[in-house]
């Protein structure tokens, strides 16, 4: 791994490395961490809120230590797998425009703020960017999702739907003119740019050295995940028609997918569930 490869949270890495029978071994998680820049004391401290939170138990010391997820861990790790797979059928063409804007407008009472503040949440997760107070718009067909997690919060009766093919906003009418102006699209570019560098350094890496010991590979792996989601997180999954062209997106993705599947493939083969890292079966899921 080059020295700018990204900034993991200690907790990410300790989720990133649950096994399938819900098991991390300390034997293998204090090597990576070292890898990947994190100190001894750095993960000691994680391991130790963790089990204090109940989300892991312990039995064991330091590198002899064995962790057990005691609640599955991986929405920690990676992005929805719908938002994930949607992004790569987008990639393939599945999921061209119709020119729809889907909006979406609520009015919660400062009493159930907890709920406001959730649905608000719920909204800029599905890529939709605030218009002015209260009102959200996306290109994507999200409305089913919104109404889901509105009913859930007990405020559909505040929220209204509609859509529009003919959005302004100020002078603006043009679409590609209008996602400029909602969303960081610079700051999105540069996330793809970031995944695209390092998926390209792992491929190198992999054709160097067709079976890294499993440090390598683990490290690999983990810093890849983390790049994916910090592209992918803040991804509004315009459709193409409104962005900028050349856009990164689908060829970050298309290398990442590449590397993913070379890692996987670079391990020893399985014998049971135990040795498979969930880290991998979230991923081959949503990848295509």
């Amino acid at each position: 791994m080059t020295p700018d490869r990204p900034e993991i949270p200690t907790r990410l890495l300790v989720h990133a490395l649950v096994r399938e029978d819900g098991s991390v071994d300390a034997g293998e998680l204090y090597p990576v961490a070292n890898a990947l820049g994190l100190t001894d004391q750095q993960v000691r401290l994680c391991v130790k809120r963790l089990v204090d939170e109940g989300r892991f138990t312990q039995t064991g010391r330091g590198r002899k230590a064995v962790l057990r997820a005691v609640t599955d861990p991986s929405g920690n790790l990676a992005p929805d797998a719908d938002h994930v797979r949607y992004a790569y059928r987008q990639d393939a063409g599945l999921a061209p425009w119709d020119g729809t804007w889907h909006l979406f407008a609520f009015a919660v009472p400062e009493a159930r703020r907890a709920a406001r503040d959730a649905l608000r949440e719920t909204l800029l997760h599905l890529g939709a960017a605030p218009l002015q107070g209260g009102l959200y718009v996306t290109a994507n067909a999200v409305a089913d999702a919104v109404e889901a997690h509105a009913r859930s919060l007990g405020v559909l009766d505040s929220v209204t739907f509609l859509t529009s093919t003919d959005l302004r906003v100020g002078r603006l009418t043009d679409p590609p003119a209008l996602a400029a102006a909602l969303w960081p699209l610079d700051e999105i570019r540069a996330g793809h740019e970031r995944l695209a560098a390092l998926a390209a350094r792992c491929l190198a890496d992999l054709e160097a050295t067709p079976e890294p010991d499993p440090i390598q590979r683990l490290t690999m792996a983990v810093g890849l995940a983390a790049e994916f989601t910090r592209a992918m997180r803040p991804d509004p999954l315009l459709p193409p028609e409104l962005l900028p062209s050349p856009w990164p997106g689908a060829a970050a993705r298309r290398l990442a997918a590449t590397c993913w599947e070379r890692l996987d493939h670079a391990g020893p083969a399985e014998t049971d569930g135990s040795s498979r890292l969930r880290l991998f079966r979230l991923y081959e899921h949503a990848l295509p």
